[in-house]
């Protein structure tokens, strides 16, 4: 009789594990630590883009508060509302392989969002002294200052000279970026760097079709 129950009962021991198995199979896999897929070159270049990518934000945060020009102003949204989106995006691509991620907005105390009409010069904030961390075109403490203190078609004309050379800047970054050996190829990071070559040449090509209807060498 003992002999007959365990036939009975193999079948169901047999359904018993396969049912275990396909229970196994739906648990979550266990998170692995993301692969060292990058170069140092790579982590270099999405923390410098962080630093020029804040810097572009304060410029073009300050054309609300400081008479720039409708089509001006639309641009310097258009730019700080992208750049902030890809300020996250890098932080996310840093911290995901446990690097360290900047975040200079949060360390600019004298950073007022276009919504914030306070009048608080932002350059006269030690947060706004970017010295330590100059990628290529980024503005100096005095340049930025100059810019702050400009309104009206002045700041048109200091913020688009200034942004141009910024863009030339993050251009020469992704240029550099691919000309060392084995860098710039994790998809990610690739991608992202192909879409600020592209995108920011097309910038370069607005402002400056738009540098041309302003008055020359505007002073106040």
């Amino acid at each position: 009789m003992s002999h007959s129950i365990r036939i009975r009962t193999a079948p169901q021991v047999a359904v018993a594990v396969l049912g275990l198995g396909l229970f196994a199979a739906r648990l979550p896999a266990q998170a692995s630590p993301p692969a060292h897929d990058y170069t140092q070159a790579d982590a270099a270049f999405v923390e410098g883009m962080i630093y020029h990518h804040a810097q572009a934000v304060v410029m073009s945060d300050w054309a609300v508060t400081h008479g720039a020009r409708a089509d001006v102003a639309t641009l310097c949204k258009r730019i700080a509302l992208s750049q902030r989106d890809e300020i996250t995006m890098m932080q996310h691509w840093l911290q995901a392989r446990h690097l360290d991620a900047p975040d200079p907005l949060a360390m600019l105390p004298g950073h007022r969002p276009a919504a914030d009409s306070s009048g608080m010069s932002g350059t006269s904030m030690p947060g706004m002294d970017m010295s330590a961390h100059m990628m290529p075109g980024m503005l100096t403490p005095d340049e930025m200052r100059a810019l702050d203190a400009a309104h009206g078609p002045a700041f048109d004309h200091l913020y688009l000279t200034g942004m141009i050379r910024h863009h030339e800047g993050a251009l020469d970054m992704v240029a550099k970026l691919f000309d060392t050996p084995g860098s710039g190829q994790q998809p990610e990071l690739f991608s992202f760097a192909t879409d600020v070559d592209a995108g920011q040449r097309a910038e370069i090509g607005r402002m400056q079709a738009i540098l041309k209807t302003l008055t020359p060498s505007p002073t106040q």
